[in-house]
This record gives C-alpha cells, structure tokens and sequence, in this order.
C-alpha cells in the first residue's frame, strides 16, 4: 500500500523530467570536459536519444534504472501499489527501448547505454572512461 496520499504522490511524479536529469548532465559534462562535442534529444531519430554524436555515429541513452527495467538491478523495482499498472507500464517502456534500439542500429547508428547506477559514485569514473573508450575505437573507424 502506498504510505503518500494521491497529492503528494502527484507532486512526487511530477518533478521526475525525462530530460537534463543528473545522470544525463554527469555524462555531458564529462564528454565536454574531454573535447566531445554532441546534439541533445534529436526528435528525428527513433527514442529521442539523449546525445547523438553523428561524428562517431553513436547514439547514447542515458536510462534510469527504474523507468527501463535494468535487469538484476536493486533501483529497478516494481511499486508494492497499483502493481498491474507498474508492471504493464515498465513492460511498454522496455519494448519501445528495444524497438527504437533495433531502428537505429537499422540506420547504421552505434547504440551506447548508460545505466544511472553505473553513474553512482563507486562506478562513475569506470563507466565514463569505457565510454571514452568505445568513442576512440569509433574515431579509428571513422
């Protein structure tokens, strides 16, 4: 049962924003830090992606663990109220995730997830570098 009433749940939900989050902003900075230049929520490509870096032909979606389903997760459990709900919502999201991936890779993109756990403290130097990483091997092809 949830412990918030219908008011406060609403002003709960409606802080969450689907863009500039903070794990979108870590990478962003980061990227910038390092010389990266990119685009920002390209609506003309499938899943609005997060940065498109059309110089390495990549794609890469910054997801929040809960909203995306990360499998074997702990941030990406299903609300204990409205369980149906939840569960067909996080499933719907999930598939379009996969759709629009298959779409763009069909487009000749290079699709890169960022988990928002792997931006967490303990990972976030590891996760970034791997990033850098994959953009260099891109840069050799290009």
């Amino acid at each position: 049962m949830d412990t918030k009433s219908k008011e406060d749940r609403s002003l709960n939900m409606s802080k969450i924003h689907s863009k500039d989050t903070k794990p979108e902003m870590i990478v962003r900075k980061y990227l910038f830090s390092k010389g990266y230049r990119y685009r920002l929520n390209q609506k003309n490509l499938p899943g609005k992606p997060d940065i498109v870096m059309k110089k390495y032909n990549t794609i890469i979606f910054i997801n929040g663990c809960f909203w995306h389903m990360h499998e074997n997760c702990k941030y990406a459990k299903i609300p204990l109220s409205n369980i149906e709900y939840w569960e067909e919502k996080l499933r719907r999201n999930s598939e379009r995730d996969k759709k629009n991936i298959e779409l763009l890779q069909e487009q000749g993109w290079n699709v890169y997830i960022i988990w928002e756990c792997e931006l967490k403290k303990e990972k976030q130097s590891e996760t970034l570098n791997k990033l850098v990483e994959f953009l260099s091997l891109r840069d050799k092809f290009m």
